[in-house]
């Protein structure tokens, strides 16, 4: 996950949300952000300065895995939502290509989860980031860690493999800011 000779720190798009701007969900079924997802995430972020987010969820008793404890794929799920939502500073359409985590401690059911992210990297098409999820907030004991290599891509990924009923559905909302930004994250 080390980014190659000749690669670039990343740019924030001019056209970002600012630092402290929700991001909001970027499409209402996506298991990580979405809120018609009942047993989803919810996972809510945020723009940071440069190319960082920080975003949070709660660990609810549909997430866990041990008894009382979040399943590790739920976890992983949560870093790579943050993750994705990195390339909305950089407006870009991208999805992941690769993910690497690592679990350092239990995080319990009813744990407030807060996640860091940020882009380190680019080289052509290929966005290198990294994230860590903290127990109870910013400050707490880091519970989980990821690095990320995302790949940039075009709309047409999403539709030529997408469902062709909820391609369509997204394409035709007329809020045209929520249809963009249906595809312009990892979902």
């Amino acid at each position: 996950m080390t980014p190659p000779p000749g690669a670039v720190p990343p740019v924030r798009h001019p056209e970002a949300p600012a630092p402290g701007e929700p991001l909001g969900t970027h499409y209402e079924h996506c298991f990580g952000c979405g809120g018609a997802q009942p047993h989803g995430l919810q996972l809510s972020a945020r723009a940071g300065a440069g190319v960082t987010i920080t975003a949070e969820f709660t660990v609810k008793p549909a997430h866990q895995g041990a008894p009382g404890l979040a399943h590790g794929g739920v976890l992983a799920t949560a870093l790579d939502e943050t993750l994705g939502s990195l390339h909305w500073l950089l407006r870009v359409i991208a999805v992941t290509g690769r993910l690497q985590t690592e679990f350092l401690r239990p995080v319990p059911v009813g744990t407030l989860l807060y996640l860091e992210a940020e882009v380190t990297a680019v080289h052509r098409r290929k966005i290198y980031c990294t994230a860590t999820g903290r127990l109870g907030g910013p400050d707490g004991p880091v519970a989980v860690r990821a690095d990320a290599l995302f790949i940039e891509v075009k709309v047409d990924h999403f539709i030529d493999n997408g469902r062709p009923e909820e391609i369509r559905a997204a394409m035709a909302d007329p809020d045209q800011a929520k249809r963009a930004r249906a595809f312009e994250v990892n979902p």
